[in-house]
Formats: structure tokens, C-alpha cells, sequence
């Protein structure tokens, strides 16, 4: 069992939180701490289960040396905040649907926020859905996840180092 377990959500689980789901795990897999934090993702929304990530998601994170095509989409459920130290939202939308999920089902042990808190440098706080445009869009999301999973990665080995 890990030590730390993050979890990125958006709406369908094909764009963005695959794409954080990706990059988090190569920088965890590069940081020597794969077999100390579990990486998941998942949608507030249940359209897409089952499926492989965007095909213009995987193409230009497969650009940036990131693999995302083994990953398929599945739903939150409510054991997800159970499980997950850090359940991270890509937008409000996504953030107030987890929290009314949280409230449904009682459990309060995850710590649930916006995915780019942890980008402090970045003007925008949410990730933007980039399913209904172009190509632009699928790098504007790589920047911004790049840019917090740099946060996150000091945040986790912070926890990790950090006593009980």
C-alpha cells in the first residue's frame, strides 16, 4: 500500500485529469517514489467509462514524453475520498461536485481543492476543458499541469519526509 495516494478529477476523465494523471505518474516514476504514492484519476461525470483518454490529449502529451493510452476513464465514487489523500479538482465545477459528493456520503479524509493551488506562479485557478477546441487548448492544459505537478510533487515529498 502507498504512503500518499492523489487523485485528479475533471467531468469525463479523457482530457484533463488523464493528463495530470500521466505527467504526475512520470514525475513520481522519476522521483524514485513509485512504490510510495498511488496516481488515479477519474470523472465527476460517467459518459466516458471504460474509455482511452482524448486521442488530441494523449498526441500531445505523448509529444511531451508522457503516456496516457493505457489509461481508461472511470467515475468518482464515494470511497475515492476515503482512499485518496489528495482528491484534486480541475475546475469548480468539478471541485463543487466533489464536495457535494463528500457531504452525501460522510467522509471527511481527503484533502479536496483545486489541482492548480499547488501552481502558485499561474494567473488562472482552473484547468480549462479543452474537449471542444483545438489543439491549442490540449498544450494550454500540458503548461498548467506541468506547472502544478511541480507544486504537488514538494508538497508530497514534504509529507513524506515529514513524521506521523
Amino acid at each position: 500500500m502507498a504512503d500518499v495516494s492523489v487523485l485528479f478529477v475533471c467531468l469525463g476523465n479523457i482530457c484533463r485529469s488523464p493528463t495530470a494523471h500521466g505527467v504526475f505518474q512520470q514525475m513520481i516514476d522519476d522521483a524514485g517514489l513509485a512504490d510510495r504514492v498511488r496516481v488515479d484519476s477519474c470523472g465527476t461525470g460517467g459518459w466516458h467509462v471504460g474509455e482511452a483518454p482524448d486521442r488530441r490529449s494523449t498526441a500531445e502529451a505523448a509529444r511531451r514524453g508522457y503516456q496516457l493510452a493505457h489509461l481508461r476513464a472511470r467515475q468518482l465514487v464515494s470511497e475515492d475520498l476515503a482512499e485518496f489523500d489528495y482528491v484534486l479538482a480541475m475546475d469548480g465545477n468539478n471541485l463543487s461536485e466533489i464536495k457535494k459528493l463528500q457531504k452525501k456520503s460522510k467522509v471527511d479524509s481527503a484533502s479536496i481543492q483545486l489541482f492548480l493551488e499547488y501552481a502558485s506562479q499561474q494567473p488562472v485557478r482552473e484547468v480549462p476543458d479543452p474537449y471542444y477546441g483545438g489543439a491549442d487548448g490540449f498544450a494550454e492544459v500540458l503548461d498548467l499541469v506541468e506547472a502544478a505537478s511541480r507544486g504537488l510533487l514538494a508538497d508530497v515529498r514534504q509529507r513524506l519526509e515529514s513524521p506521523c
